[in-house]
């Protein structure tokens, strides 16, 4: 549980100073008034059960934190957190896993809440050739992997701007969740070497270009691939809410031409997902 300790309002009152929200500005969303906001804000009003649901959804307050601010308040958590391999959970990871598949030939993987690698389809492996072993034991962040000296990072053609759109990314992840798991990876990838000139990733990106592609070096060739990120719309379980799949698709012909070529071939018999 990542939230402040300490009595529901002040969670409350932290939550919203990290979406940048005046007491006004939180009371219209919610459609209270500012004074009982501030009531229950300072403790001299207990929130209901419902009323702390109700503004944690108007604040984008993950699932797992509301669990403890329900917990903070004397309530029971709401949200299930169940393991990736519980049966209740068969009909998503059938779904992750058709989004990846069908992915293919370009690369795809998805990830938990603080960039571990939970699966990733065939076209990623031509990607790792050369990568330090270490940097491929369970379990493999994602994040680290591509910076890491060891990992992508010498192959990365445009390494200074990928850096820094990942930092800038990540940081942002930092402000908005308050995560202190992801602020120590964004302490330890901020200290990677960074080429000479590179963007710092503090946000200071002039965002000039459509969308910041992963340029790669691989013995086969160059490719420029363009991330997506596809998450469940409406999850009520806290490890399908922090699951994500990245997917990468060809920023241009020669990188899909080369990503097809790298595919395995198909066995006889096989069908698409």
């Amino acid at each position: 549980m990542l939230s402040p300790a300490g009595p529901p309002g002040g969670i409350l009152r932290a939550w919203r100073r990290r979406r940048h929200l005046s007491q006004l500005d939180l009371a219209l969303e919610a459609e209270i008034s500012q004074r009982h906001l501030s009531c229950l804000e300072s403790g001299r009003a207990r929130p209901s059960r419902t009323m702390l649901l109700h503004l944690a959804e108007r604040l984008g307050i993950p699932l797992r934190e509301r669990n403890a601010l329900l917990l903070a308040a004397g309530y029971a958590p709401v949200f299930v957190e169940r393991s990736l391999d519980d049966p209740a959970l068969a009909p998503a990871r059938r779904a992750v896993t058709r989004i990846l598949d069908g992915h293919a030939p370009y690369p795809a993987l998805a990830v938990d809440r603080h960039w571990t690698l939970i699966a990733a389809n065939a076209a990623v492996s031509p990607l790792l050739d050369g990568v330090d072993p270490a940097l491929l034991a369970p379990p493999v962040n994602v994040l680290r992997l591509s910076l890491h000296p060891g990992g992508l990072a010498p192959r990365i053609l445009n390494l200074g701007e990928w850096r820094a759109h990942l930092l800038d990314r990540l940081r942002r992840q930092v402000a908005a969740s308050g995560d202190p798991v992801l602020a120590r990876l964004a302490d330890e990838l901020s200290a990677h070497p960074a080429p000479p000139g590179a963007p710092s990733g503090d946000g200071s990106c002039d965002g000039a270009g459509v969308a910041v592609p992963l340029v790669l070096a691989l013995p086969a060739g160059r490719l420029s691939l363009l991330s997506t990120t596809t998450v469940f719309g409406t999850p009520v379980d806290i490890t399908l809410s922090e699951l994500a799949v990245e997917a990468f698709f060809p920023a241009d012909p020669e990188t899909a031409a080369l990503l097809h070529r790298l595919a395995p071939p198909r066995l006889p018999g096989d069908t698409d997902p």
